[in-house]
């Protein structure tokens, strides 16, 4: 993560974006405390995508516990 002063943030904003691009986080100080932060932008259909298609590869690896079913829907919700 790379730090920065404002005044360097402020002449050099496209080298910052640049970096940010490339999946770098800046973090911008105003008199020596952070005030911002730039970083790249969360893809979260990509991350779903991923995680969905991680799911699936370990469902087809992984056996089958071999027990049938043998309750039904009605046993699941029978009135007490």
């Amino acid at each position: 993560m790379a730090t920065v002063s404002a005044t360097q943030a402020n002449r050099s904003f496209s080298r910052l974006l640049g970096q940010v691009m490339k999946g770098e986080t800046v973090t911008i100080l105003s008199r020596g405390r952070p005030v911002a932060v730039i970083s790249p932008v969360d893809d979260v259909a990509a991350r779903r995508q991923q995680a969905k298609a991680a799911l699936l590869e370990r469902l087809d690896r992984q056996q089958a516990s071999g027990e049938a079913r043998t309750w039904t829907r009605d046993d699941l919700y029978e009135d007490s």
